[in-house]
């Protein structure tokens, strides 16, 4: 354990931004399960919505620094082909 004062801070800093680090991941994975349904279901439509939304969210968090922007990128990347092939089957 700390003794330090300084380090101790240290410590609930930590605690407090890992607790908001794992909402904000939480959110995206939420996003992102909610597109992949409405990807499943086949509703071009509801999946553009969802797209939108898990794509705003992805890109909030990387401004965070919850993800690196190579990897926010990544992610909406894969959506977005996979509402591109959703958009060409119909």
């Amino acid at each position: 354990m700390a003794n330090i004062k300084s380090a101790k801070k240290r410590i609930t800093v930590i605690k407090r931004k890992s607790a908001e680090n794992k909402s904000i991941r939480s959110s995206v994975k939420t996003a992102i399960r909610r597109f992949n349904e409405a990807v499943e279901s086949g509703d071009a439509t509801l999946a553009s919505e969802k797209f939108i939304s898990a794509e705003k969210t992805i890109y909030q968090a990387a401004s965070k620094n919850v993800f690196h922007k190579n990897n926010a990128s990544r992610k909406v990347s894969n959506l977005e082909r996979k509402l591109n092939n959703l958009k060409n089957v119909q």
